[in-house]
């Protein structure tokens, strides 16, 4: 199976930016279904963005949160998924997961859809 492994987590100031990075190992990740979600103590995990493979479409899914700010990419010859985030807030704290499916997702932004996994990366916002 796929594996992945997040990177680019850390602490800000309000404002400031961050990208991540999803590295896929075992397999390509051309053909999969991609997102990238987020929990934060006490809460529920959620869909951040989310991008369809190319033969999808390649079309891409935000949560009304972070939409206009976050930018979800991927570089299938990397076999790597990004999310830059600008003008980040406290509330954008968690940790943040990278996921993948090989089959069509009809939700894009919820995390039950998705099979693979990675072990997250954290990011803080102080204000």
């Amino acid at each position: 199976q796929v594996q992945l492994v997040e990177s680019g987590g850390g602490s800000v100031q309000a404002g400031g930016s961050l990208r991540l990075s999803c590295a896929a190992s075992r397999y390509r990740i051309g053909a999969y279904y991609m997102g990238w979600f987020r929990q934060a103590p006490g809460k529920e995990r959620e869909g951040v963005a989310a991008i369809r493979a190319a033969g999808g479409g390649g079309s891409t899914s935000y949560a009304a949160s972070v939409k206009g700010r976050f930018t979800i990419s991927r570089d299938d010859a990397e076999n790597t998924l990004y999310l830059q985030m600008n003008s980040l807030k406290p509330e954008d704290t968690a940790m943040y997961y990278c996921a993948a499916s090989g089959v069509v997702v009809a939700a894009p932004l919820v995390p039950t859809d998705y099979p693979y996994w990675g072990q997250g990366t954290q990011v803080t916002v102080s204000s």
